[in-house]
């Protein structure tokens, strides 16, 4: 960025702004707005009129942008730049995330006859949210509405996510969480601590009758490109009918959830 472009008009613009919170974030989102209907890109001074925002601003916001490769900087203008295009597509890779993984949960209904769900962790809530469900054809099956959320510790979907959680999120989470929600005996911290390094040993989780009494459930990670777990696909149903078939119903899901990630991981941009 030229010295010319920052000197005797920014120094007419008064005291620098406050480039925190709410104003700036909306500065920063109509500039990616603006930019976005151009080929040619716009120059400080339009960018400016067009936004309604001090130079000054602007240019506190654009300088970060351009060395991040968010904006390219080039013969006066600012135009849209590869960081943000990557980041574009993982935007809308994340939007149609239950729809791609979709035909892996109807497989895993059709193999198993359970109700398959879509599990992603919520580390604001400290919870787990199912996002996605495909239901057993059986009469009798597990009912869990689409965005139902449960605590962490009370879900063997939660112990999962936090088994592949990163340790920064994971390890002042078990050290803090308070059991809120009345649990079976024998559920606590060092038993859930247990549990999480059994599931990164084996790669999947199953539970009968925990927490709750009569529901059975096995649980696999889906992974990213980069090996991070981002969600979970759960088989869950009558606890009778997993106690017969527990080591079946563990390999299918552990493999219908590997080919999943497989298919997410292709999906990704590449590494930047």
């Amino acid at each position: 960025m030229t010295r010319k472009a920052s000197s005797a008009p920014l120094a007419a613009e008064g005291p620098e702004r406050d480039n925190t919170g709410p104003r700036s974030l909306t500065r920063l989102l109509g500039l990616f707005d603006v930019l976005s209907l151009t080929q040619n890109g716009m120059s400080l001074a339009e960018l400016s009129a067009t936004l309604a925002s001090p130079k000054s601003s602007l240019l506190n916001l654009l300088r970060p942008l351009v060395a991040e490769g968010y904006l390219i900087h080039a013969d006066g203008s600012y135009r849209i730049g590869p960081s943000i295009i990557r980041l574009s597509a993982s935007v809308m890779s994340a939007w149609n995330f239950p729809k791609m993984i979709r035909p892996f949960m109807e497989e895993l209904v059709e193999r198993t006859g359970e109700t398959v769900l879509l599990g992603v962790l919520n580390k604001e809530a400290e919870a787990v949210a199912f996002v996605e469900l495909v239901n057993s054809p059986h009469p009798v099956r597990l009912q869990v509405p689409v965005g139902t959320v449960r605590p962490l510790y009370a879900s063997p979907t939660g112990w999962l996510l936090l088994a592949y959680a990163d340790k920064g999120f994971r390890d002042p989470y078990m050290a803090s969480v308070q059991f809120k929600l009345k649990m079976p005996a024998g559920i606590a911290r060092a038993s859930i601590t247990r549990e999480m390094a059994k599931i990164r040993t084996e790669g999947v989780c199953s539970a009968i009758d925990t927490p709750i009494a009569g529901v059975g459930s096995v649980i696999a990670p889906v992974f990213d490109g980069n090996g991070e777990c981002i969600a979970s696909l759960t088989v869950a149903g009558p606890a009778d009918r997993f106690r017969k078939d527990m080591d079946l119903l563990r390999a299918t899901v552990k493999e219908v959830a590997a080919r999943a990630s497989g298919i997410v991981g292709a999906a990704q941009p590449g590494p930047r």
